[in-house]
């Protein structure tokens, strides 16, 4: 008897570990299979188990699995609590983040279960997936339709994957092609008139976006310890890819590590008191009132990169100082006008120069 159960009942047992019921069958392919039943009296789990029984018994006489009774809703629930359980704090195989799990569970909750909750699972076909996607198209941008439907094929993959249906309607479904990357970016004079227009807790944050070429998620969770002047380097501990790199420290990401009192004995983060979304509003107006129209705090990443790139910063090197996991991601860069990295970032000092970039400018 496994470790941990107690009497069994006609392959239904508890554990002294856990509360509820379990149950022990073997499945179509001979293979033992073990899970907590849904089930809160013995009745209920011996009702479960016998409907495992048959199913199986109906797999290995027809070579078919009986389709699912669940709703899509019922299902996403599931679903939910499948990838709630692989959240790792490092990227490994089937393994996700907390920032890709919360994606996925507001795309469920907020889009997908509205639109096939009721939906039978296993009824659902490549039309239905179609027409959503045709009722997205226009009320979003293509990129967002394009994470949806990422989200709902992994959802299917796994409803495969337990037997919950036989294939993925998802697959082949009409996906619009990824939009082409955004390279919008500052000229020197126009970066100086937004700082010059950013309030004083904002600028540097902006000074140091810029110069380093972060994302706004990894900015905002450096620490004073992450920081390390000796090597000139900020360790970047929560990326999008969940791998940690380093950001070079040039000299405009030296003045305003300075002005926040680096190499004290601070400890933190360095941007305690303000949310993703507050920096990202706040940066917008102070866009417009610099006369800076359609620009966001993640083009602060495209400045950096435009300009490292058109002052001879080639493209490998450029993947790397933006931790591009995928080459092509950088390519487009490629038609703007070999060092070690740090050298590398420090190309920027002769376009983003400290005059015109003056943090504490008043208006």
């Amino acid at each position: 008897m496994p470790r941990g159960k107690t009497k069994d009942r006609d392959g239904i047992y508890q554990r002294k570990d856990r509360p509820g019921w379990w149950a022990s069958w073997i499945d179509a392919c001979g293979k033992r299979r073990q899970r907590k039943l849904d089930a809160h009296t013995l009745q209920q789990a011996r009702s479960l188990l016998a409907a495992e029984k048959e199913k199986a018994e109906t797999q290995r006489t027809t070579g078919r699995v009986p389709p699912s009774k669940d709703t899509f809703a019922e299902f996403a629930k599931v679903f939910i609590d499948y990838q709630r359980r692989r959240i790792a704090p490092k990227p490994a195989k089937w393994k996700i983040s907390q920032t890709e799990f919360d994606r996925q569970e507001g795309i469920i909750e907020g889009h997908l279960k509205p639109y096939f909750g009721k939906m039978k699972l296993a009824l659902i076909r490549k039309k239905d997936v179609n027409d959503y996607i045709d009722s997205r198209i226009g009320a979003v941008s293509d990129g967002t339709v394009i994470k949806e439907m990422n989200c709902l094929k992994r959802l299917f993959a796994v409803a495969v994957n337990k037997e919950k249906i036989t294939i993925n309607p998802a697959h082949g479904a009409d996906v619009p092609e990824a939009p082409k990357g955004r390279n919008r970016y500052l000229l020197p004079n126009e970066l100086a008139k937004v700082l010059r227009a950013c309030p004083e807790w904002l600028r540097p944050i902006v000074g140091l976006a810029v110069s380093l070429g972060t994302r706004r998620g990894e900015l905002l969770r450096v620490r004073w310890e992450d920081v390390d002047l000796g090597s000139g380097q900020i360790l970047l501990r929560h990326t999008k890819n969940g791998q940690e790199r380093p950001a070079f420290i040039n000299n405009l990401a030296l003045q305003v590590l300075t002005s926040l009192g680096v190499g004290t004995k601070k400890k933190g983060l360095l941007f305690p008191n303000v949310t993703p979304p507050q920096v990202s509003v706040a940066f917008i107006r102070a866009c417009t009132e610099a006369g800076i129209e359609d620009f966001s705090l993640h083009d602060l990443r495209h400045t950096f990169a435009s300009h490292a790139r058109m002052n001879g910063v080639d493209l490998h090197t450029l993947q790397k100082l933006l931790g591009h996991s995928d080459p092509r991601m950088t390519d487009v860069y490629a038609n703007l006008s070999q060092t070690f990295l740090l050298d590398a970032a420090k190309r920027l000092d002769g376009v983003l120069d400290r005059k015109s970039t003056r943090l504490n400018s008043s208006h």
